[in-house]
């Protein structure tokens, strides 16, 4: 029985997690849950799975869970140090790392450190300190599986040898795809006019706002580069973005003697989910079947980098390192949220990014300190540069 911690379980990755636990009692229980403001939804998830711990924003919000749990012996904490308390416990097996956002670096991080099996649904954690990452989970001894549907793609049509270096294992280059997101056919010029709504209505994917606006944007995308040249030792001009509309190959590995290897499923996390799991085994997902006779077509294109601004700038930030990405990353949580909030047009979330790595200095990034310092200063910076392009 592998105790299982969720990060985030009441976002759409922790519900697909959860879904998958249900179907497997014999194998997995819930060790702890974490929710950051939805405190009613957490609670109707503790008094379901019954975990040890639950963990909230601050000591308010955990008053509240505390209420609402009754009887429930189920101890509720708060904060980081909470967060990473649960991620780090000497009885956990896996953590299901789904915090979206720089908050789920520090938890993410300890579930490193404690050399925890991590299945690491925040890209974050890896855009912003990739190499400080990589090194403690070599370091530590920890077991990372990738839950974005891409990489997880990626991960199974690998050779086993390719921490090594792709070349040394035979490898070209990595094909990520995307769907395109909701604005893949609208024209450059009415993408100033889209609504929150309309960018967070993605086409084949079920996620939270910000990820459904990265997604729109192709953020999501540039983030995912920059994660999967972390995860699989790849150079920037490794990998290669493709736009596949029916989200049905997540993704494709490209070998030196003309194979292309790639991996099918129907647009369902509960594919990943489960195959990092039960990884090196598989078991039942819930996921049907993918039934080849009822495709039409598959389509791919060359991503339109003059409207998708955004993922030009994740692959320069890529290709320039340091703290690059975590002031792509810090400029972009910001500019998203302002979009959200209605402060700010669409086309602005690129414009605010760019400005502020235009105005932040890249510097190495050598310790946690420097990488949350560059973060902070960001944010300040594009906080500044959302107030002139407000509505």
């Amino acid at each position: 029985m592998q105790q299982i911690t969720v990060l985030g379980a009441t976002g759409s990755i922790g519900a697909s997690t959860l879904d998958v636990i249900a179907r497997h009692p014999d194998r997995y229980q819930v060790f702890a849950l974490t929710a950051h403001s939805r405190i009613d939804a957490l609670a109707q998830l503790c008094l379901r799975f019954k975990p040890r711990f639950a963990v909230v924003a601050d000591a308010a919000a955990a008053a509240r869970l505390q209420a609402l749990l009754g009887p429930l012996d189920c101890e509720v904490l708060h904060g980081e140090d909470g967060l990473c308390q649960v991620s780090s416990a000497a009885e956990v097996d896996a953590v299901m790392a789904a915090i979206v956002g720089a908050a789920g670096l520090a938890p993410t991080l300890a579930a490193v450190r404690a050399g925890k099996k991590v299945l690491l649904a925040n890209k974050e954690a890896l855009v912003m300190s990739g190499a400080l990452f990589m090194q403690a989970v070599q370091e530590y001894g920890a077991t990372l599986l990738p839950i974005d549907s891409e990489h997880n793609a990626i991960f199974q049509a690998l050779p086993h040898t390719y921490r090594e270096g792709l070349k040394p294992a035979g490898v070209r280059r990595l094909l990520l795809t995307a769907s395109g997101g909701p604005f893949r056919e609208t024209p450059l010029c009415e993408l100033a006019q889209v609504t929150p709504a309309q960018a967070c209505a993605h086409p084949n994917w079920s996620m939270g706002q910000k990820i459904s606006v990265d997604s729109a944007s192709m953020m999501n995308k540039g983030l995912e580069l920059i994660e999967a040249c972390w995860l699989f030792a790849a150079k920037p001009a490794q990998v290669e973005v493709v736009v596949h509309p029916q989200s049905v190959i997540h993704s494709l590995v490209d070998y030196i003697d003309g194979s292309v290897l790639a991996q099918l499923g129907n647009p369902d996390m509960r594919t990943p989910i489960a195959h990092a799991l039960a990884w090196p085994e598989r078991i039942d997902s819930g996921v049907a079947p993918l039934n080849l006779f009822e495709l039409a077509h598959l389509d791919f294109f060359e991503p339109d980098l003059d409207k998708f601004v955004c993922l030009r700038l994740a692959r320069e930030a890529a290709e320039q390192c340091g703290t690059a990405p975590a002031i792509l990353n810090a400029a972009n949580e910001v500019a998203v949220a302002g979009f959200l909030a209605g402060d700010t047009g669409f086309l602005q979330i690129a414009r605010i990014i760019e400005r502020t790595l235009q105005q932040q200095a890249v510097t190495a990034a050598d310790s946690l300190d420097s990488i949350l310092e560059a973060d902070r200063r960001a944010r300040e910076i594009a906080k500044h540069w959302l107030a002139q392009e407000s509505l």
